[in-house]
């Protein structure tokens, strides 16, 4: 990794609100790392699975998904059939076989939604209820969009780790 400041010791961002500025650095954060380990990754080793842990691929199609599905609850909205369509090819490679740049454009594109989705969050109802899933299992509207952070981190973590073991047997 480059020696460059983490987002969040760059200071704020003026376009967020106070509360909601951990959760957008985050996902800055993960979109910068997940460009750099990206860069170059060789296809042949995106479905790989080193000690049977989930794939490089698996990690770019769930970063992406993920973060769509918690941001949809988060607007109080129900998943579409594309949406579950995409939850189900987690993990597999496309008929056509996914390029990393595929899946990484990809996941750029659900960070800049999320992150237009972040300025436009309303502060007065980040307490809201929103119910995740088909059991409607109880959380908050900020409770969703933490969760997405972190979630999001989580993965990111994952997927290096995996890049780099996968990428020194190659």
């Amino acid at each position: 990794m480059s020696q460059q400041l983490e987002v969040w010791q760059r200071g704020p961002s003026p376009e967020y609100i106070t509360v909601l500025q951990p959760i957008a650095h985050a996902l800055l954060q993960a979109r910068e790392e997940i460009n750099e380990y990206m860069h170059q990754f060789p296809v042949e080793l995106l479905w790989q699975r080193p000690a049977n842990m989930a794939s490089v691929g698996f990690h770019l199609q769930h970063l992406s998904g993920a973060l769509d599905r918690f941001f949809t609850y988060a607007r109080a909205e129900k998943l579409t059939d594309f949406q579950f369509e995409q939850l189900y090819e987690e993990g597999k490679d496309s008929a056509v076989g996914y390029k990393v740049n595929d899946l990484d454009t990809r996941f750029n594109t659900q960070v800049d939604l999320a992150l237009k989705q972040l300025k436009d969050t309303d502060e007065k109802t980040l307490g809201d209820y929103r119910g995740i899933g088909r059991a409607s299992l109880p959380s908050t509207v900020i409770g969703l969009l933490f969760h997405a952070a972190e979630h999001t981190m989580r993965h990111v973590g994952q997927l290096m780790v995996t890049a780099a073991v996968v990428k020194s047997k190659f």
